[in-house]
């Protein structure tokens, strides 16, 4: 059975001394805002670091990652589920379920709709880009004197956070379900502490925070991302020059004043809010949140 209830996402994690999404175009520079100095992640990485995690779990998805064409994978579910159609066997992956898919093979097609959308994520501060040069494990060729040079791009520390929305009309074509949204909510936090790679060692979850509303409701707060900031630890505002010396959880605080407003806006048509915060991550209004939605507030700190 499809879900019913529509939720929205703030995830924020940081990055220390990697790579948060790196453009393959752009020699796999960070993506970044030029007039805002913001490191940017798109959906699609956010959207594996999850697809990632369901992978360990034993879940079925449909892009797994894997250097093998359409036809080869869509056999693969084929046969694993006995399925006549590429449709009844995307019907058994959790991605296509929450995120949709446009399918196009041979003479059949269709489209569907993801039921949750990601926004790309931001830092919530200005932060810098660094190019770092080393030497590389080899020589190009036998008749070189020395090894060859390598670069690489890291950030030193980056404050991000993202927002995401649970669309439960789009749930009743693709079939998603409360359990998928509940993997959904446990990915996000335990595929980024899962980010164990060269480029990808120093992602942490931070704040993951889920808003499940009444049946019936079909609005949102939106956009929760742009609705916290940092400050510094005496909840002053920080200039460029201190944003972008920022290097560890320890020296900032988060205001989240502007979204405990937005939920006091709706907080009749909420069923209830799920928090997982970080112990190291300084955040001002979580008691007032609690106080002001009671008992539909759940908070654990990891």
């Amino acid at each position: 059975m499809s879900f019913k209830n529509r939720r929205e996402y703030l995830f924020v994690y940081s990055v220390k001394d990697a790579n948060p999404n790196g453009d393959p175009l752009n020699a796999n520079h960070p993506r970044y805002d030029d007039e805002s100095s913001a490191i940017l992640v798109s959906d699609v990485r956010v959207k594996r670091t999850v697809r990632d995690q369901w992978i360990r779990d034993g879940k079925d998805v449909f892009v797994d990652g894997e250097p093998k064409t359409l036809a080869t994978r869509v056999e693969e579910l084929k046969k694993k589920h006995n399925a006549a159609t590429g449709k009844e066997a995307l019907e058994h992956c959790i991605d296509t379920r929450l995120f949709g898919v446009t399918f196009a093979l041979g003479k059949e097609s269709f489209s569907w709709t993801g039921p949750v959308q990601f926004k790309w994520g931001r830092s919530l501060h200005k932060a810098e880009v660094m190019m770092i040069q080393g030497t590389a494990a080899f020589a190009t060729k036998d008749s070189s004197g020395q090894r060859s040079f390598r670069n690489e791009y890291i950030v030193p520390f980056a404050l991000i956070a993202g927002y995401g929305i649970a669309n439960q009309y789009a749930s009743e074509k693709t079939g998603a379900t409360d359990d998928d949204l509940e993997a959904l909510f446990q990915a996000l936090w335990s595929g980024t502490c899962n980010l164990i790679t060269r480029s990808k060692i120093g992602h942490t979850p931070r704040l993951l925070i889920e808003i499940k509303y009444a049946d019936g409701f079909s609005g949102a707060i939106g956009a929760m991302d742009e609705k916290i900031s940092i400050r510094d630890l005496n909840g002053a505002e920080m200039s460029a020059d201190a944003q972008m010396a920022i290097r560890g959880c320890d020296d900032i605080t988060v205001d989240a004043s502007k979204l405990c407003a937005a939920l006091e806006k709706v907080k009749d048509e909420i069923e209830a809010v799920r928090i997982i915060k970080d112990m190291a991550l300084n955040i001002g209004v979580l008691e007032k949140i609690k106080s002001l939605l009671g008992g539909k507030v759940s908070v654990e700190v990891r």
